[in-house]
């Protein structure tokens, strides 16, 4: 059991589909000194994930089907709660962010009261090694920009899962987490919308994302309908539809 830093208690969560043989690395690399608990979600996988992260030593909570990824975000948000735990850490069950990196995120909200941490490949000490064009330009061009224009925050890498956030702030029924709409890649773009929006303290800290090659397969997000999915909240946002 990891030491509580300044009364904190964080738990790491990593969602995960078919990624058995990553996950263990993912569990593995976990600084456990200044984590209390590695959590990873199973969302509905038909491979061995679930065996390879408890072999790791995470502790496995599985959905017992696809239910989506806001969803297991939610479930996990809902541990978060249900532990004790006061900081909650979200980061890719493939092996493309790096664990080790965690006190980037956790810090600002345990030495200086922030209530988000978005992590960020493009500030200086990041690095997004081995990422295809197409999705540089994506997420360091396309979305940042909408972004920044609809929550009126300059960020550099909105799209970047690898984040921490004080779960207290999502007691704010402002935050209507349990929207259906939100079922998808929308709850991770729509939480972090809602935080700038609502006058909680924000901030990015720089962390890696190496991608492997491409047909050792970097993302499970369907080129189309996966991009809208994290389009659309800042869309309905900004124009009231949603809220």
């Amino acid at each position: 059991m990891a030491r509580n830093r300044n009364g904190h208690r964080v738990l790491a969560f990593a969602p995960a589909f078919n990624e058995e043989n990553k996950i263990g690395l993912v569990v593995e690399q976990v600084p456990m000194d200044v984590v209390d608990e590695m959590l990873v979600i199973d969302d509905g996988s038909t491979d061995r994930t679930k065996e390879a992260a408890e072999k790791a030593g995470a502790r496995v909570v599985s959905t017992g089907g696809r239910t989506g990824v806001g969803n297991v975000i939610r479930l996990a948000i809902s541990e978060t709660r249900s532990g004790g735990f006061t900081i909650l850490v979200v980061m890719a069950g493939n092996n493309k962010d790096r664990p080790a990196e965690i006190p980037r995120l956790i810090d600002p909200i345990i030495k200086s009261g922030y209530d988000f941490v978005q992590g960020s490949r493009y500030l200086p000490g990041g690095n997004f090694g081995n990422m295809p064009f197409y999705r540089q330009f994506a997420t360091r061009l396309v979305h940042p920009c909408l972004f920044s224009a609809v929550s009126g925050r300059k960020i550099t890498d909105s799209t970047n899962g690898f984040r921490a956030m004080r779960i207290s702030m999502l007691d704010d029924p402002r935050f209507r987490i349990n929207d259906p709409w939100l079922d998808k890649y929308e709850l991770e773009p729509y939480i972090f919308y809602k935080a700038i929006k609502l006058g909680y303290r924000v901030t990015e800290a720089p962390v890696t994302k190496i991608y492997p090659p491409k047909e050792l397969g970097y993302t499970k997000m369907a080129p189309i309908t996966g991009w809208w999915s994290i389009l659309r909240p800042l869309i309905y946002l900004a124009l009231g539809v949603k809220s």
